[in-house]
Parts: C-alpha cells; sequence; structure tokens
C-alpha cells in the first residue's frame, strides 16, 4: 500500500515534469492582446492576427512560415481559442506552439518554446518535506450561486474570479476559511497568501483540493500546496488571491518557490 508520503513524492516528480515539459510554464515566452495590436502584426510572429469578435482571423503567406494543424499554411482561416494541451494548438511555427485564448472578450495569442531560456537555467523546485501535521480535515459549503469578484493578476490587469463557496478548516487550533473555485463536480481551488508569502515562500501558492463528498467532507492538505504558474513566468495570467484569502498563520508546507 502507498502511504501518504510516498504519494507525497510521486506527485512532486509529477509536477517538475510537468514544469519542464516541452510546452510547460517554463516554456511561455509572450502573451500577446490582439487589442494592444489593433494594426494585427505581433512581435517577432509572422502572420496578421485580428480579432473580430467570433475567434482571431489569421492572414498569412507561405513564406511566414507558419503551420495549422501540422500543414503548412497560406491564406487566411479564423481560429477559435484552443481548447487542449499547448502541446496541441492548431498553429505552430517550428517548434514553437501559437495558442489563441480568450479572455472577458479580449483575444490572444501566447507563444511556447521548448528552446526557452527559462527551460534551460531551471533547477527544480524548493520543497517542505512531507508533514502529516499539515493534512487536516475539511468542509465545502457551495453558494447558492456562483460569485464573482475582481481581482488582479500577474500581468497587471484585473479580471472577474468566479467562487462557488468556502472551504473550512482548524490550523493551529483556529478555524479558518478560504473561498474556492470550482469546475462542475470536480477538486476545488483555492488562491491563497500566507504569512510566508513573499518571504521564506513565493507570494501567493495554489491548493487543489479533492472533490468533497456528499456531506462536504474532504482533506486540505498543504503538503501539496503548489507555486502558481507566474512563479516560472513573467507571461502568466495567474489570479491573485481573492480578498479573504490571506491566511495569518504561516504555513510551512508545500512548494516554496524556485531554485
Amino acid at each position: 500500500m502507498t502511504s501518504e508520503a510516498d504519494a507525497w513524492r510521486q506527485w512532486r516528480q509529477k509536477r517538475e515534469e510537468s514544469v519542464t515539459a516541452p510546452y510547460g510554464p517554463l516554456a511561455l515566452t509572450a502573451t500577446h492582446w490582439l487589442e494592444d495590436h489593433p494594426e494585427g502584426r505581433l512581435p517577432d510572429i509572422p502572420g496578421n492576427w485580428v480579432a473580430d469578435g467570433r475567434g482571431v482571423v489569421l492572414t498569412a503567406t507561405e513564406a511566414d512560415g507558419l503551420r495549422v494543424d501540422r500543414r503548412p499554411f497560406h491564406g487566411k482561416i479564423r481560429l477559435v481559442a484552443d481548447g487542449g494541451p499547448e502541446a496541441a494548438a492548431r498553429v505552430s511555427l517550428g517548434e514553437r506552439r501559437l495558442v489563441v485564448l480568450v479572455r472577458e472578450g479580449v483575444w490572444g495569442v501566447r507563444v511556447y518554446d521548448p528552446g526557452a531560456e527559462a527551460r534551460r537555467a531551471f533547477r527544480g523546485i524548493e520543497a517542505t518535506a512531507y508533514d502529516p501535521g499539515w493534512a487536516v480535515p475539511g468542509t465545502f459549503t457551495a453558494y447558492d450561486a456562483q460569485r464573482t469578484v475582481r481581482v488582479g493578476n500577474a500581468e497587471g490587469r484585473t479580471r472577474g474570479f468566479g467562487l462557488a463557496g468556502e472551504l473550512s478548516f482548524t490550523l493551529g487550533g483556529v478555524e479558518r476559511t478560504l473561498t474556492v473555485a470550482r469546475q462542475g463536480e470536480g477538486p476545488l481551488w483555492a488562491v491563497f497568501a500566507d504569512a510566508t508569502s513573499g518571504d521564506s515562500s513565493f507570494r501567493f501558492r495554489f491548493l487543489y483540493v479533492d472533490a468533497p463528498d456528499g456531506e462536504g467532507r474532504t482533506t486540505v492538505d498543504f503538503n501539496r500546496a503548489q507555486l502558481p504558474p507566474c512563479a516560472f513566468t513573467d507571461h502568466s495570467l495567474c489570479p491573485f488571491p481573492p480578498p479573504g484569502n490571506t491566511l495569518d498563520v504561516a504555513v510551512r508546507a508545500g512548494e516554496r518557490r524556485p531554485r
């Protein structure tokens, strides 16, 4: 039987594999919002990229060297947001993947480059050794309807962040609460800071919690607190912790910062 400590070590290994993957967060070298480039020309990216309300219209010549669906492309095509993994993005330029995205009606293109300097320079993730004391019972209480709050994010913009409910748990003998997001019946997602943030750990972290049972019960395991993508790249869109999600306790568990 796999112990919790063994399962955590396996999780750590998979985390580093995902971060260092050819199209993982270390490979993200740019996020271009088309509204910032009304002429349709993106820095260091050939072709003409224009948002038309329903998607992104890409116009390119054969000399541009772009591929769509792995085939050389020339002409005009309307692209919608890529929904799959970055490696499967429809548009590519050599080894780079050009990922179409949309946020609150604003269209953009993200560039993932396996040859990014950040991938070559990466030396691992500093993390605290597993401690069962940081895995505590939790209770999820759903809101009657999703609530949206406006929060800043790592690129300096403010966007809506949908919250599904509250996750209550006890740390240090004190009951505490984090507001959490959730897609469907899946895991809970908390964006939080604590008394170590910006000091012995990154300025905030993510925490994914297993889907609660029918009575809202789950386990809040801070050993699996993880660095957000913006800890590895300046081009991420990570939301900051929503109001009330800064704990006044030092959470000395989980991932701390890149080495």
